[in-house]
Parts: structure tokens; sequence; C-alpha cells
């Protein structure tokens, strides 16, 4: 597979109604368009955070338009997906802190239009982690959807919430199995096993099923690795994470599964700060794998200068696309269009 051609543009200027922005998720619409959201405010875990979305059609991007506001609290990390009957499905969090966060969601049948009121995902939990974290839902061949979730608490938990119809009710799996090596991120210090993560755990995780039906799990970590899970019984039960080898700077990942087998990961190919459990969120860049994740190549730099450039989500567009969207440098979400070649 190689690389065709790369388009990047903003999906807002400098003029804009927050401060901030982050954490963003993208769609394709019905018509060919693309649907963007995030959250926007003064600042993360600020109170006047909320939930913004943009539409691109032939005429470029339109303005962001606010579509949820919790107004008491800070709001987090939108995920966009489409049902079935072509409902799209807009999950959010609210709560001051991580670890109470609720989560809720809103629905569109007029391609991101106009919104639904906000129900709970799973009325009266707040425990911090259910529905999708960061990243989107991946639907298996059987119609069952798998949303990627974590806590984060005194420790890092991933796992993944299960529905059988179709978004409305949620079942969560097992926690991913991690072997924590405590606080101490000097690697160097201990002998190397690939099932040891330091630090707190793993969070966020990136789905994707393979041929043989086997679902997959690519994870931020605490630990300066993306780490990685397997699970045989559609994402219920994982196998003990371990150490893909690929830097991570405890920072956002996300990839997808193109339709020739290919894998595209978006990352930060960077290690963590020594003594400190997080590294610089730049470059980004992404990735190709076309062994199911066993070996990865760079496939081309989003970006490499000075400043923040995190969080991508990514998809498969029209054509032979690979559609992403990413923060760039807290002020604005950068959209890129990867034309390809198999």
């Amino acid at each position: 597979m190689k690389l065709v051609g790369m388009q990047k543009e903003f999906i807002f200027e400098e003029d804009r109604p927050f401060d901030s922005a982050h954490a963003s998720t993208l769609l394709e619409l019905s018509g060919g368009g693309v649907l963007a959201a995030w959250f926007g405010g003064s600042w993360e875990k600020g109170a006047d955070t909320a939930i913004w979305t943009s539409r691109r059609g032939e005429r470029g991007w339109e303005p962001p338009v606010c579509v949820a506001d919790a107004r008491a609290a800070a709001m987090w990390n939108p995920v966009l997906f489409r049902r079935l009957d072509g409902r799209i499905l807009l999950f959010y969090k609210t709560g001051e802190s991580i670890p109470v966060w609720k989560s809720w969601v809103i629905s569109s049948d007029d391609e991101g239009i106009s919104w639904s009121a906000p129900r709970e995902l799973v009325p009266g939990d707040c425990s911090g982690g259910r529905g999708p974290v960061k990243n989107k839902p991946i639907r298996l061949w059987d119609n069952t959807v798998l949303a990627p979730a974590s806590l984060e608490g005194e420790v890092w938990d991933a796992f993944v919430d299960i529905s059988r119809d179709d978004g409305e009710t949620w079942e969560a799996g097992e926690f991913v199995p991690l072997r924590r090596a405590g606080y101490n991120i000097q690697m160097v210090h201990y002998p190397y096993d690939k099932h040891r993560c330091f630090g707190k755990g793993v969070i966020q995780p990136a789905l994707w099923q393979e041929e043989s039906g086997e679902v997959h799990m690519l994870l931020r970590s605490t630990g300066s690795r993306i780490f990685r899970s397997d699970s045989r019984d559609g994402g219920r039960t994982w196998n003990l994470a371990y150490d893909t080898g690929l830097y991570n700077n405890n920072s956002g990942i996300d990839l997808a599964r193109l339709p020739g087998g290919e894998l595209v990961l978006v990352h930060n190919p960077t290690e963590n700060l020594p003594g400190y459990h997080k590294g610089p969120r730049t470059p980004l860049v992404v990735s190709l794998s076309e062994d199911n994740g066993a070996s990865w190549r760079e496939f081309t730099v989003l970006e490499d200068g000075i400043g923040g450039f995190s969080y991508p989500a990514v998809i498969c567009g029209s054509g032979n696309e690979i559609w992403i969207t990413y923060t760039w440098k807290r002020e604005r979400i950068a959209f890129v269009r990867i034309e390809y070649q198999t």
C-alpha cells in the first residue's frame, strides 16, 4: 500500500466561540460529507466546556454548533457512531473529574443537523466509564456493537461495553488483565517483560475484528508503550495485555481496519519523559500494519513541529481514503484526507 496524496485543513479558524478544543471524533455522512464533534470551552475540566459539531459538505466546513451543554459540569470526549437504521448516536461524558463521569447519548435522524434531548447511557451509573470513552465503537459481523471503555481512578483499567440491540442497552465485559509494576517508569532498572506495565495501567482502547472473527485492541498506557490484548469470545474476556514495542507518550491513539485488512494507527511515537508519566505530544504519525498488528511501519507524518498534536480519530472514508481528525495545539481541530493505493 502506498500514499497517493494528502490534504489537511482546519474545521474552524482562529475566530471561534471557545478558547480550547480537544478530543475530536468523526463520521461519514450518507451524502459523502463528514460530521465531526469535539469538546470546547475555556480549558479542559472547565464548567463552560460543551460538545460542538460541524458538518463538511461541498462548500467546506459549516460554523461550529453547540449540541450539548451541561452548564454546571465539564463535558468530555464525544464519540460518533451510526446505527443500522441510519440514526447517528453521539456519546459523551460529564463530570467534575474522570472517576465520577456520567455517560450520556444524543441522537440525530437528519445527518447531524438536529439532535434529541440527552439521556443517560446506563441510568444511574456514575462509575466513570460506560460506553465509548474516546474511540469509536465497532460492529462485529453478527451486528453486536463493542464500545471501547475504561476507568481512571487509583489504577487504570480497560474493558469493552457490549450492546446486542444496536446501542440501546449495554453490558460491561470483564477488565483486560494487566500486570502492573508500580510507578517507577525508569524501565532500565527492571528486566524486560512484555506483560509488565509501569504506572497506573491502560485506558482508551482502539478495537478491530480480524478475518477469523477474533477481536483485538490497542491501548494507551502509562508504561511508555502501546499495549495490546486479544479476545476470542467477542470482547467479553481478554488475554493478559502485552507490550507491542510501539512507543506511547500516555496520550490517545486510534486505528481503523481498511477494506483490504490493513490497519492504520494514528499515534505519537514518543516515550514518556524520564521521571515523568507523560511524553511530548509531537510528532503525530500514521503507521501501517499489513499483518494484523504483528509489525508496523511509518506510513506518513501528520505533524512534527513544536506544540501538541494529539487525540486522533481515524475512519475509512469514501473510496481509497483515510479520514483523520486530531487536536492542534489545543486551539483547533485539524482534518486530514489521505488517498492511498493498494
